[in-house]
């Protein structure tokens, strides 16, 4: 079983989207943990608000499944392949680790964002202080806690699961 974390973004009807990408990811992942909900200016570009969170779970599936479940689920919820890295969008799902692997293909894992952004920083030590960043050589907590970029605000935002 790999142990998995994947962030959940939107700046396009947000609410609704995030919980269409939960809705999706329940029966992949039954026993999965899910963040708080956060609230976030757009970054590298003007645009909405987002809504971001992350989701963790333990899973058999191969990391290429898994990341080819990920694409999908986001174009059956509208997203294009044609839309800008730095754009407003329906639904953004990043696989953020799988395990300790390190690699480039078929995703960059671990994800370079998870110690440059608040809004994946942030829910990731929410629910996994304790995981270990095998490039960073430490916990997430730890990240967070020494995490310095007072440009980045967010805000929890009230949100029930579906």
């Amino acid at each position: 079983m790999a142990q998995i974390f994947i962030s959940l973004g939107s700046n396009v009807n947000k609410e609704h989207y995030i919980r269409q990408a939960l809705k999706t990811l329940k029966p992949y992942f039954p026993d999965s943990v899910h963040s708080s909900v956060y609230e976030s200016e757009a970054v590298g570009f003007a645009g909405n608000n987002f809504y971001n969170s992350v989701l963790g779970a333990n899973t058999d599936m191969p990391l290429p499944e898994l990341c080819t479940l990920l694409k999908q689920i986001e174009l059956d919820n509208g997203r294009t392949r044609e839309d800008k890295k730095f754009s407003p969008r329906t639904l953004d799902l990043d696989l953020l680790f799988y395990d300790d692997i390190i690699c480039d293909s078929p995703a960059q894992l671990p994800r370079d964002e998870i110690t440059k952004n608040a809004f994946v920083l942030k829910p990731l030590a929410e629910i996994a202080p304790d995981f270990f960043h095998p490039v960073a050589k430490q916990t997430l907590a730890e990240l967070w806690k020494n995490y310095n970029n007072p440009q980045q605000k967010l805000w929890k935002v009230e949100f029930t699961n579906p």
